[in-house]
């Protein structure tokens, strides 16, 4: 476990990155912890915001009991509003609401209502400041993800290979695309930190074939490499087969299972990485308790797929995983976006430009 203390390095990237994010003078800003956020973030964002002259308020709210059947890690829906009134009229006032609760709002039910009143999101994930620090966002990116969320709006087809066996097509007309390079200064925007990610949310019943997950891929709800092979079937979105002889297929059916809700089988956003500042071997580096594990969803050239509620095709449930992989090709239209797992063409951020504005 490394030391949780201000450094005097983290909070000047604190400061870096909340001023790409339009804070500065009187900046209207909520700072939203829960009582189990992990209190350094919680300090460095109260001291950066000092240092940028934000005219901010800080919120914390009890951390709910449990409710779920399993353990509930990494899947971006906090409950930590719990629908209080007033601090969801709180946070409908600010500009910007740095959120530093434990799984982050970007799918809690109380955020279309906050965004709609034109507030936007900027989610501290809860990793050691060190991780943080590490994959820092930079101006650069920005263009970078940009490009690569307009090829996918542009797009009526994602298919996605790999020698491993992956087959999978997705129909991704009219799918809502974003993604993030860690910052924006847009009204009702969301954004991450760790951050650089390009993906889509496909509609009902488009999303079909075959993905096999292979040694060394990842499962960042239980934040580990895989030991051995997952092979799953996906008929109109939803998983029909796993199959696999290891105890990580084991492990995949049995937490999906537990839910006793069909849709933890549904697929949720697919997309790619294109942080060339996060890297994927860091997760044999750290302690499970030190990270989020949002890096590795954003470690340039994976393939990210997840399992869970896609609000766009109607589906809604707290069971979710975040499974980036290695070495996949994936294609728009035809046209080759990730080859066996490296950024192709335009998409691709020269290393002189990594720490450049």
């Amino acid at each position: 476990m490394l030391q949780e203390r201000i450094e005097g390095k983290w909070l000047e990237s604190f400061r870096r990155v909340f001023a790409l994010n339009g804070i500065g003078k009187k900046t209207r800003v909520a700072i939203l912890a829960e009582t189990q956020s992990r209190p350094v973030l919680v300090h460095l964002s109260d001291l950066a915001c000092y240092d940028l002259g934000a005219d901010y308020c800080m919120i914390t709210m009890p951390t709910p009991k449990q409710t779920a059947p399993v353990p509930v890690k990494s899947t971006g829906t906090s409950w930590a509003l719990q629908n209080n009134r007033a601090s969801v009229e709180a946070l409908k006032r600010v500009e910007i609401v740095v959120d530093c609760t434990v799984e982050g709002l970007i799918h809690a039910p109380e955020w279309p209502e906050i965004e709609e009143a034109g507030a936007r999101l900027l989610v501290v994930c809860n990793e050691h400041p060190e991780i943080l620090e590490r994959t820092e966002p930079w101006p650069a990116l920005d263009a970078k993800v940009a490009l690569g969320v307009q090829m996918l709006r542009e797009a009526k087809e994602m298919r996605v290979t790999s020698r491993a066996g992956t087959d999978l097509v997705i129909d991704i007309r009219g799918a809502p695309c974003g993604g993030t390079a860690g910052f924006s200064t847009r009204a009702g925007s969301v954004s991450h930190w760790p951050g650089g990610l390009c993906l889509c949310f496909p509609g009902p019943g488009t999303v079909n074939g075959r993905i096999v997950m292979n040694v060394g891929d990842m499962n960042l709800t239980f934040k580990s490499y895989l030991s051995s092979k997952i092979d799953v079937v996906v008929e109109n979105d939803f998983i029909t087969t796993i199959k696999g002889d290891g105890i990580d297929a084991l492990q995949f059916r049995e937490y999906l299972d537990a839910w006793e809700d069909r849709n933890a089988f549904g697929l949720s956003h697919v997309g790619w990485g294109m942080n060339p500042g996060a890297r994927w071997i860091s997760g044999a580096l750290y302690d499970k308790r030190d990270m989020q594990a949002v890096e590795f969803r954003a470690f340039a050239g994976n393939f990210l797929w997840s399992t869970g509620a896609n609000q766009y095709a109607g589906r809604f449930t707290q069971g979710h995983f975040d499974l980036p992989m290695r070495n996949c090709t994936i294609s728009l239209d035809g046209r080759v976006v990730v080859k066996e797992g490296q950024l192709q063409g335009d998409l691709v951020l020269p290393r002189d430009q990594w720490r450049t504005a």
